[in-house]
């Protein structure tokens, strides 16, 4: 019999959201919408690049929804800018039309996700929920044919793999099986399998051995 006295489990904080879309009726859609997702906490909705900039200052949110096309500007140029007033940031382009070249771009400026505007809401929210947990959002299609552009240029990829999905490579590279990887990083072997799977995706390799081969390529293997 569960004990009255002992503490309730502390609940995780909401994932703080900016919106930066000029289409009030999308805007309003979304923050309606929002409002039934208590782990989603809409902070600002603003309709311009310079009052995003602004508002991703004062709020420093987790999330940036950043739609591509704004009056004042290309919002995947102004990722950068974004990562740069709130570092912690992470940002998700969300556009009418994309192709495996604007993924590329995204990718590229540190971009988090790229999600089409015909897609469902529970998409979105779920893509919300996986680039705050680290991870990148792209169709695979699309980040296939990214990794295909920016590969060969050292560095261009990292924001592809997350940090785990990366110390889970070092160690592969250094010949670690999956008992040992589990060991060290303390993780089921379950858990490491899925990290290994979803490496060979997010790199467009078949082994363990060319992912190894496809990261020295790129500059993926220096261990955080």
């Amino acid at each position: 019999m569960p004990n009255p006295n002992s503490p309730r489990p502390v609940p995780p904080a909401p994932i703080r959201v900016l919106l930066v879309e000029d289409h009030k009726m999308v805007a309003e859609a979304l923050g309606a919408a929002f409002e039934e997702f208590p782990e989603i906490d809409l902070v600002a909705s603003v309709e311009s690049l310079a009052h995003g900039m602004i508002a991703a200052g004062e709020q420093l949110p987790d999330i940036v929804l950043l739609d591509r096309r704004l009056p004042d500007g290309d919002g995947i140029e102004a990722i950068a800018g974004f990562r740069e007033i709130s570092p912690s940031s992470r940002v998700l382009v969300l556009t009418g039309d994309a192709n495996s070249a604007i993924a590329a771009r995204i990718l590229e400026v540190g971009g988090a996700g790229l999600l089409l505007k015909s897609g469902l809401l529970d998409e979105l929210v779920t893509a919300i929920r996986t680039i705050a947990a680290g991870d990148v959002v792209i169709d695979p299609e699309l980040l296939s044919g990214a990794l295909a552009m920016l590969a060969g240029s050292p560095g261009r990829l990292g924001p592809v793999l997350t940090l785990r999905e990366r110390q889970v490579l070092g160690l592969i590279a250094e010949g670690a099986g999956t008992d040992r990887i589990a060991e060290e990083l303390r993780l089921a072997r379950n858990t490491v399998r899925n990290h290994v799977q979803r490496i060979l995706v997010k790199t467009g390799t078949h082994s363990k051995l060319e992912a190894v081969a496809h990261a020295r390529k790129n500059g993926l293997l220096e261990r955080p």
